[in-house]
Parts: structure tokens; sequence; C-alpha cells
């Protein structure tokens, strides 16, 4: 009995020390230095131009009227967000998911929004000329909508619009 109660104490005692020693020799997590969390917040009217803000949250966020011209928003949030009204030219929006929000009247001139996810997402008004749309997921009827307006070729990826939407 008094051996029985020697191996349990000396097992216990070793899954102690290499949970010890596993948890204290795990590298340190590497956060993103730009990853910014601005969910829920009220930025309207801002300026976010020309700045880095890859993997940046902006779910439920209210942006209106906002410039994010020359930005890097790719691996983005922009869940449930409100950029009506929102200077989006030149941004890179690149495997961003951008899953009901509402990008009505904003200016997507020169966009690239490759491989992003859209559904359920609005571009009412939107100005989308040169924007890239190659491989991103939209909802069928915002497709219709966008190639009835869709004209120009992406300045820095070289795609057309039409192209990019799959337009006929």
């Amino acid at each position: 009995m008094v051996n029985l109660g020697k191996r349990v104490i000396t097992i216990l005692l070793t899954v102690t020390l290499v949970i010890l020693w596993v948890l204290l020799d795990a590298p340190p997590v590497i956060a993103q230095d730009n990853a910014v969390n601005y969910t829920y917040s009220e930025l309207r009217n801002k300026d976010f131009s020309h700045r880095n803000l890859k993997g940046a949250v902006f779910a439920a966020a209210d942006v209106r009227g906002t410039t994010f011209a020359g930005s890097d928003l790719s691996n983005s949030i922009l869940t449930k967000a409100n950029f009506l009204n929102t200077d989006l030219s030149d941004v890179n929006l690149t495997s961003s998911l951008m899953d009901r929000v509402s990008l009505d009247q904003a200016n997507l001139t020169n966009a690239i929004l490759e491989d992003a996810v859209a559904t359920s997402t609005t571009f009412e008004g939107a100005d989308i000329t040169g924007a890239d749309f190659s491989g991103a997921i939209l909802d069928r009827y915002q497709v219709y909508l966008l190639c009835k307006r869709a004209e120009g070729v992406n300045s820095t990826t070289g795609v057309a619009t039409r192209d990019s939407l799959g337009c006929r």
C-alpha cells in the first residue's frame, strides 16, 4: 500500500513537471503591430488614409464619411460595419471579410477586393471604377447590379472591373 502511494506521488510529480516544462518552454505568440480592433467604434469622418491596417477589425463599426484612401485593409474584418459614403479609393481589401456591410455611396475606385467575402453586402451608388473583384464572393444580385455600372481597369492589378465580376 505504501509502495502504491509512492508511485502515485511520483506519477503526479512527473506529470506536473512535464506540464510546467511545456508551459514555460512555449514560445510567445507574436502579435501583429498593426492589427487594431475597432469593433463597435464610432469613427465617422476620420482620416485613415495611407495607413497599414492589415488584419484590422471594424466589426459593427460606424465609419460613415471616413477616408481610407490608399490604405492596406487586407485580411481585415468589416462584418456588419457601416461604410456609407466612405472613401476606399486605391484600398487593398484582399481576403477581407465584409459580411453584411453597407458600402452604399462609397468610393471604391481602383480598390482591390481579390478573394474578399462580401456576402449580404450592399454597393448601392458606390463608384466601382477600376475595382478588382477577382475571386471575391458576392451575392448574385449584387453582381448583377454591379455589372450594370462596371467599367475601368484596376491601375495596380491590370484587371478590368467587368472581367473581375464575370459580367457578360
